[in-house]
């Protein structure tokens, strides 16, 4: 996951505090006008090497970021923000360094007491410098805070997300159809982890989602944040399951549940949407019958009854071709 390694930054004190104290460690190893240049290069690159290596250790988020990671990190930092704040950071680190060639050369052809000056003002730029990009330092932090700890989902792996109202059967059927239980992914935005499986089709790893909180209810219903994640979401599905529980056992009427997929289905109308009527085992309690629920299949988690025609008709319409190394 691309921000799973970004490290800790520093606040602008803790690095003024590092940049010196090692300067000043540099400076009672030598004498002199050496002593002074030495004092004025370490702290120099200390501070532009830190702040540089804050920038670079962050995706582009335009041409690094799978547009499903882009559109999450969006809906829990704000990107713009964030990348302003790199982008300052930045300028930062390269006026640390014009700050040392400003003055490296006054160091050279004078007096002690003059180069100590000339240092000392060098110094006080530095630490200004760092003072400024002070809040773009925290901010940074806060957000590799918010995103370094997000699940990893694979936007390159085909998937299949599964939708529907809470108690339908979702999470039942992706630990069903994954070869150990699902992995639970805790999102800033879900009140509940989001569950994540694998299975295996002829050699290919398909991953299955289920995301409550999100696509478990009327879109009027989300916040703004939770509408982006679901934007975020169109990037990852290759095919979407909506699943339906005509029993009403769920606690929501089956006439609520088919609007809530045909909500789905518009949102998601670029690729396949397959709705599923789980609990075929609970057929005598069933409210609606199979043609006025449209139902593309029918299965029962609770029995394994064409759960495994389900799964498969959804890889069907993924149609996944795996990129096969090109032979010359």
């Amino acid at each position: 996951m691309i921000f799973e390694d970004l490290p800790t930054t520093p606040t602008s004190e803790e690095l003024i505090d590092k940049a010196f104290s090692r300067a000043a460690r540099a400076g009672k190893a030598k004498g002199g006008l050496e002593a002074q240049q030495s004092m004025l290069q370490t702290a120099a690159n200390i501070i532009s090497d830190n702040l540089e290596n804050v920038v670079t250790a962050w995706p582009d988020f335009e041409y690094d970021a799978h547009p499903f990671y882009y559109e999450l990190a969006d809906a829990i930092v704000d990107v713009d923000r964030l990348r302003q704040a790199l982008s300052e950071v930045m300028w930062a680190s390269r006026k640390a360094r014009e700050i040392h060639e400003e003055y490296q050369p006054r160091l050279r052809k004078t007096d002690v007491d003059t180069a100590r000056k000339h240092r000392k003002q060098a110094f006080a730029r530095l630490a200004d410098i760092v003072e400024q990009v002070e809040d773009h330092l925290l901010y940074i932090n806060e957000s590799r805070n918010d995103l370094r700890d997000l699940p990893e989902i694979n936007p390159d792996e085909p998937t299949i997300v599964v939708a529907g109202y809470p108690n339908v059967g979702k999470s039942s059927f992706v630990n069903d159809v994954t070869s150990a239980r699902g992995e639970t992914a805790s999102y800033p935005f879900t009140t509940k982890g989001i569950g994540v499986g694998h299975f295996e089709r002829d050699h290919i790893r398909y991953q299955i989602v289920d995301t409550p909180g999100l696509l478990d209810r009327p879109p009027e219903e989300r916040n703004e944040i939770e509408s982006q994640a679901v934007s975020a979401i169109e990037h990852l599905a290759d095919c979407m399951l909506v699943m339906l529980d005509p029993s009403g056992e769920c606690g929501y009427p089956i006439g609520s549940q088919l609007e809530l997929r045909d909500a789905i289905a518009a949102r998601f109308e670029e690729i396949p949407v397959l709705t599923v009527a789980n609990k075929i085992d609970r057929k005598e309690v069933w409210n609606e019958s199979l043609e006025a629920l449209d139902a593309d299949y029918t299965m029962s988690v609770e029995t394994g009854d064409d759960v495994e025609t389900v799964l498969d008709a959804a890889v069907a319409a993924i149609d996944y071709e795996p990129e096969l190394p090109f032979d010359g």
